[in-house]
């Protein structure tokens, strides 16, 4: 028969939790990343929550004797940028909020391996989508993997 958890140390392991998890959301808040295009000529900056922070251009993108395709190859290059800091601000995230999504999605809370049920019930309209974990990932369609660098 296993021991059975009283509540207050259910509470106490849920406060450390949620405590937990509001450090590893404010760590994400202070970290930034960079993403790259065109072998470092456009860099786009983003915080851990993927909030685009800073943009550059580099002047040797631009060729003034042709405009029109400078232009495009700028706003390509700037996309690309702006996609490679995004994955790497999913993936700071996953790395950050993995073990909360683990155990809101059944793995059981940390330390606590004999609560009931394995893990947290909870409610099946939980949109944790806000805090990075859980659902479809930001930014997997990789479709312009051919970018120029």
């Amino acid at each position: 028969m296993e021991p059975q958890m009283d509540m207050q140390q259910l509470f106490a392991a849920a406060q450390q939790m949620q405590e937990q998890l509001m450090n590893a959301q404010q760590a994400l808040a202070d970290a930034e990343v960079t993403g790259t295009a065109g072998g470092g000529l456009v860099k786009a900056t983003v915080n851990g929550q993927g909030e685009l922070m800073d943009l550059s251009v580099s002047a040797a993108a631009v060729d003034t004797d042709d405009a029109e395709e400078t232009a495009r190859t700028i706003a390509d290059l700037v996309l690309a940028a702006v996609r490679d800091a995004y994955r790497a601000a999913e993936n700071l995230q996953q790395q950050q909020m993995g073990p909360f999504a683990a155990a809101m999605q059944g793995g059981g809370m940390p330390g606590m391996p004999g609560m009931p049920g394995g893990g947290l019930d909870l409610p099946s309209g939980l949109d944790l989508s806000g805090l990075g974990i859980g659902g479809p990932a930001a930014g997997a369609d990789d479709e312009d993997d051919d970018e120029e660098t």
